[in-house]
């Protein structure tokens, strides 16, 4: 899989972390799976192949995702607890949902727009111009409406600052409110609620520290979920690490001292989230595969 991504519009800036491409395409007949993993984001994605346009909620672990043949998606990532803006409902329903683009924003402008990206030969840019256009209107009928940085999203600047360490009672006391009330405001702006979206995190930053001592590059895998500024060309076998660098850099890892460095109380509690949301070890997850 071929990924690639771009920084949004200035005035979207806040709300959008990055738009991205990619193009899939199977060997042969059979299917080719990827593994996506959770990245604290929401997306909407359009794709080539006829299929409606869909929101993909905030996940909670990873999934698998097959591609037959040839299949091209442009799409946007929403920086967390800014999605709701633009698609008009509580984020805490679609947590590992995925939602039809026109059953949000209607059957008409959801085709509208798929009819025109899709209609001719378009590069990539063009195509996500377009989406970039369509935002860019949401946001002008909603310039109004959106209210300044709430409690959910100066929790979700925190935990980010502190790469998911910052514990939720912290959280609440700093803010000076209880942690049901926290908790509650933060599953209906941002879709997960606080502790889980801390642990993921947690999780992706030492993801984009093992990409880093695999290729000597910043962690792919990060960039990708946290929507890096700066435009990224992606493979995926890439990423996940080519099998003798990999296996060597497996075996020069100081495993205990990255837990400590990422936030981990221990080398097991480590290997426990990455078990988790990645469904592998961490020196699994070294080795090549399709991960996303």
């Amino acid at each position: 899989m071929l990924y690639r991504e771009y920084p949004p519009h200035p005035a979207l800036r806040p709300y959008i972390a990055c738009l991205w491409a990619a193009e899939a395409r199977a060997a042969g007949p059979a299917p080719r799976w990827h593994r996506v993993l959770p990245d604290n984001c929401v997306d909407i994605l359009w794709q080539d192949q006829g299929a409606p346009a869909f929101a993909v909620g905030m996940m909670s672990s990873f999934i698998e995702v097959a591609s037959a043949g040839r299949v091209r998606t442009v799409a946007v990532r929403f920086r967390p607890g800014a999605a709701r803006h633009f698609l008009g409902l509580p984020l805490a329903g679609l947590s590992d949902q995925r939602a039809d683009l026109d059953l949000l924003w209607g059957r008409a402008a959801a085709e509208r727009l798929d009819e025109a990206l899709w209609a001719d030969e378009l590069s990539d840019r063009q195509r996500l111009g377009l989406i970039e256009r369509a935002l860019l209107e949401r946001w002008r009928l909603l310039a109004g409406k959106m209210e300044a940085a709430s409690l959910a999203q100066a929790a979700v600047a925190a935990i980010e600052t502190t790469h998911g360490s910052l514990r939720v009672d912290a959280l609440a006391e700093r803010f000076g409110v209880s942690r049901q009330h926290l908790a509650a405001q933060f599953r209906d702006q941002v879709g997960l609620p606080p502790k889980l979206f801390a642990r993921i995190c947690r999780f992706r930053r030492a993801t984009a520290v093992l990409d880093q001592q695999a290729t000597g590059t910043a962690g792919a895998g990060a960039g990708a979920g946290a929507g890096a500024g700066a435009e990224a060309t992606v493979a995926a076998d890439a990423r996940a690490g080519a099998g003798a660098t990999a296996a060597a850099a497996a075996l020069s890892i100081d495993w205990a001292g990255l837990a400590l460095d990422c936030g981990y109380f221990d080398q097991s509690h480590l290997i426990h989230d990455f078990q988790e949301f990645a469904g592998r070890t961490p020196e699994q997850f070294l080795r090549p595969a399709r991960r996303t």
